[in-house]
């Protein structure tokens, strides 16, 4: 029997070591398939629901920012220029950042039109679309209230259509997003009637709210909105109309003045304190308590923090 000399013993382990080197670089990366821009958390998480690890996500905004005002950063405009898919929400909620940020990403894929660009809110029916707009209003939406997310059935509608984009833009993977879709529906749907049924002393109640931007929620709980800290959308709350709310709540008593997470506390503890009713903040979005960490804890935490009035 032939012996190879210890030599050669040493060519051929370097052998196999450089052929192993040029099969680990000629094989492709692992990564993830989809680059996804998601404007506001809430779209984050439910890419991350329907995406798994086939989906790589970043998420532009946080939510104790304000998601109208929200400043162009050469950082967004970075992570946009690589991007496969922009998730947002649409109906002009991102006009004053968004459009900038696509426009200097120079990357055509994800403009507006393109298979790369999604809105959540042409999924869905907008309330309170305005017969006019002029600005004399305030911060009127032209289309329609935009803050669509805190309504789980819009959510529902929403997640269908993306799943679909996702494939759309990832065959190979198209499976995959669909398989993930179906079962995040399928639990989504359980939730939902496990939230309809735990709401149920809510319906009914009277709130003050701070700006317009918990009127699916409340059209989806039966929660009747009687006024709004800020005199006008997106004007901010001023001393001659804190009293007249304080004066209409004489008349017309509410349970409760809520705010989001990312609204100023101030004029909320103030009718809060003089109306001798409880103020309520709400995540408003995921990340906006410690427990609201997904879209379904988002739920969860909003639905026990709003029952506490209800008792």
């Amino acid at each position: 029997m032939l012996k190879i000399p210890e030599k050669d013993d040493a060519i051929m382990n370097w052998l196999g070591v450089l052929i192993s080197a040029a099969l680990w670089f000629a094989a492709p990366p692992a990564f993830a398939a989809l680059n996804v821009f998601a404007c506001t958390p809430e779209w984050g998480a439910l890419a991350k629901e329907l995406g798994g690890d086939k989906a790589n996500i970043y998420v532009a905004t946080n939510a104790l920012q304000d998601p109208h005002h929200i400043e162009a950063r050469p950082s967004l405009i970075a992570r946009a220029r690589s991007a496969d898919l922009v998730v947002c929400t649409g109906a002009d909620l991102e006009v004053g950042w968004l459009p900038l940020v696509l426009t200097q990403s120079g990357n055509p894929k994800i403009r507006n039109g393109q298979p790369g660009y999604f809105e959540a809110a042409r999924q869905v029916v907008l309330l309170e679309i305005p017969t006019l707009v002029d600005r004399s209003q305030g911060d009127v939406h032209p289309g329609g209230n935009p803050h669509i997310h805190l309504d789980p059935r819009n959510i529902a509608k929403i997640a269908a259509a993306l799943n679909e984009r996702m494939a759309q833009l990832d065959p190979p993977e198209a499976g995959h997003y669909r398989a993930r879709s179906k079962a995040f529906l399928d639990r989504w749907q359980q939730a939902i009637a496990r939230w309809e049924k735990e709401a149920a002393p809510l319906r009914g109640i009277a709130v003050v709210g701070y700006h317009k931007n918990m009127s699916y929620l409340n059209q989806w709980l039966g929660i009747r909105e009687i006024g709004n800290l800020e005199p006008k959308p997106g004007l901010p709350p001023t001393a001659a109309h804190m009293s007249e709310l304080l004066a209409r709540l004489a008349r017309d008593p509410a349970q409760a003045v809520v705010r989001s997470a990312y609204n100023d506390p101030r004029a909320a503890e103030w009718l809060s304190q003089n109306a001798k009713i409880p103020a309520v903040t709400l995540p408003f979005t995921v990340g906006g308590s410690d427990k609201a960490r997904d879209l379904f804890s988002l739920y969860d935490d909003t639905l026990a923090r709003l029952l506490v009035v209800a008792k």
